[in-house]
């Protein structure tokens, strides 16, 4: 559990971050396994239900800027996911009934690693009501030079920024007004959690050292919000409820929407979305 400090500094800030949530086993079993994903990719050329990959990735130096749904390939990924630890704190800023929405480990290679630009998740997947976060949890240490997550403080709390260009939702910040000047960078030890709430502004840069940084990404939600657009199938809706019980009364309060379509013809992760955009890099 985490203080009412930092609860209160969270509901301000719209960000947190946790020290120690795993111990050192559960970060060596999730390198481990994340090296193993990393080098059976050499066998893949194109992005797959699995992975996507970056732009200079080859047979001889295999690099993967994302698994896609790590939980459903690997039990290590699925222990992560319900981990109580994780959960017990973010019942303390949503509640105690928990969705999941989708995981997915984000790897930034050393001495490359692809740029996220501005976004907010949001702007992906408005819902009924905005009790969501993300919670990235770090398998490396996260610094600024390996590309940690940039945020900008109580951003969570102002407008929905325009994520569209040229008529087509490109999945990062267009908004002319947009400025970055109080970049906040969240630095945590591996086996320390991030936490950002759904409306908050961030971002995340190349990685420019020597060392991995590798982040898995759970994005979670109360179990009363409910997406704008469609959910699939009900009983695949109500199996990722981590806590709580399912119900059919979502939860509508008055938030900002902005829908995220028309899209354009490179779909898939944030990476192929965001390539559309037409200015410079963070």
């Amino acid at each position: 559990m985490i203080s009412i400090e930092k609860v209160e500094f969270y509901e301000e800030n719209g960000y947190l971050a946790v020290e120690q949530v795993l111990t050192s086993d559960e970060v060596h079993e999730l390198r481990c396994v994340t090296d193993e994903f990393v080098k059976q990719s050499q066998h893949v050329t194109h992005h797959t239900d699995v992975y996507d990959l970056e732009p200079d990735h080859s047979q001889e130096h295999p690099r993967v800027r994302r698994i896609k749904n790590p939980n459903l390939h690997h039990a290590v990924y699925d222990r992560v996911l319900r981990h109580p630890r994780i959960l017990d704190i973010i019942s303390q800023l949503i509640g105690s009934e928990i969705r999941y929405q989708t995981t997915k480990l984000n790897l930034k290679c050393p001495n490359v690693g692809s740029p996220v630009q501005w976004h907010q998740d949001w702007s992906f997947y408005p819902h009924t009501n905005d009790d969501m976060l993300a919670v990235g949890v770090a398998i490396d240490d996260m610094t600024l030079e390996n590309g940690c997550l940039l945020v900008l403080p109580g951003s969570h709390r102002g407008p929905v920024h325009n994520h569209h260009q040229d008529g087509v939702f490109v999945g990062a910040v267009t908004d002319a007004r947009f400025g970055d000047t109080e970049v906040v960078p969240i630095t945590v030890a591996a086996g320390g959690i991030t936490v950002h709430h759904v409306r908050t502004l961030h971002a995340s840069r190349q990685n420019i050292s020597p060392h991995p940084r590798r982040l898995m990404l759970l994005e979670l939600a109360a179990v009363d919000a409910w997406p704008l657009r469609g959910w699939g199938k009900i009983e695949d809706f109500d199996a990722k409820i981590l806590r709580g019980q399912a119900m059919s009364e979502p939860r509508l309060e008055t938030v900002p929407v902005r829908i995220p379509e028309p899209a354009h013809e490179r779909q898939g992760s944030i990476f192929e979305v965001q390539t559309k955009l037409s200015r410079p890099e963070i």
